[in-house]
């Protein structure tokens, strides 16, 4: 009697279809936290499969820094329109007016940290009671301590001391009035594994995400896009480099690679040989303090 086996992938993709579904059965009001980047298309990728042959049954929710890539954004209301999806955007500029926010100031001058009141502000505004969001453990040590579901007080905070057992696939998503979730449902992936899951199902991505040539100024070891967002100093030199993103932030944070990969299986090549993480080699916002990206999750980040 032959044995039917599931690959890796298969068994990675298995995996994060069950949490969908037990999102949509477990939940009132899930939301899917979208950018347009790879992580958050694979994700609504595998909703699509999750739910077909109906739509997915939950919006898609963009917290629109002002500082995005354009490649990203044109793609977001591309792809959001393509599945027939219910796109929401809220801007973190209208935040900043509306609450007399201070922005930071500096060269690279990020609105990472005042995305967390836009998007409470949000998930209060629709009664949001789970985000989904594409965060995986390989990215970032406090990624690493989160669980699939990740409970968020009435103040959207989370604790990590506080978090709940996942035994075998059981998920616990009962939570008291005013409190929410945040399911993280490829957190068990790698970066390389999105990439090949990508290349197997033929996964649409922006243009950004493979080399190209783009004016860029070298700063700390770094390639940081040219844009209205960030302070060109005298002492800047402007290139042109053909390069590419691992991750798409904002233009304010994200450094590209030099690259010369421009299809699937070069990027794929590419990821292989790489023994850094891609947050820990383009995101300058993670590199403020140590434990910076677990004081923004403390404070109500994605």
């Amino acid at each position: 009697m032959e044995t039917y086996k599931l690959d890796y992938l298969e068994q990675l993709e298995a995996e994060s279809i069950y949490i969908m579904r037990e999102i949509a059965a477990q939940f009132e009001k899930p939301a899917l936290l979208f950018s347009g980047g790879k992580d958050s298309i694979t994700l609504v990728h595998l909703a699509i499969k999750a739910f077909a042959p109906m739509k997915i049954p939950f919006p898609l929710v963009h917290i629109d820094t002002g500082h995005n890539f354009p490649e990203a954004l044109h793609f977001r209301d591309y792809f959001a329109e393509t599945i027939g999806a219910e796109l929401i955007v809220r801007s973190v500029e209208n935040t900043i007016k509306a609450k007399k926010l201070a922005e930071p100031k500096g060269k690279f001058a990020s609105r990472n940290w005042l995305q967390t009141h836009t998007l409470l502000d949000t998930i209060e505004e629709f009664g949001f009671d789970a985000c989904i969001g594409g965060a995986r453990r390989d990215e970032e040590k406090a990624r690493a301590k989160e669980r699939f579901f990740s409970v968020r007080d009435e103040f959207g905070q989370w604790d990590p001391k506080l978090q709940r057992p996942e035994l075998w696939n059981i998920y616990n998503g009962r939570i008291s009035k005013g409190e929410n979730v945040r399911v993280f449902p490829i957190s068990n992936w790698t970066e390389l594994d999105v990439w090949n899951y990508i290349k197997k199902e033929n996964i649409q991505l922006p243009t950004i995400y493979f080399a190209h040539n783009r004016d860029v100024i070298e700063y700390d070891g770094q390639l940081i896009a040219v844009s209205d967002f960030i302070q060109i100093d005298e002492s800047d030199t402007i290139v042109n480099k053909k390069v590419r993103y691992r991750t798409v932030g904002d233009m304010t944070c994200t450094a590209a690679v030099e690259s010369h990969a421009e299809t699937l299986d070069e990027v794929v090549n590419e990821i292989t040989a790489s023994r850094i993480s891609e947050r820990g080699e383009t995101r300058i916002d993670d590199k403020v303090t140590e434990a910076a990206m677990e004081d923004r999750k403390k404070g109500g980040y994605f």
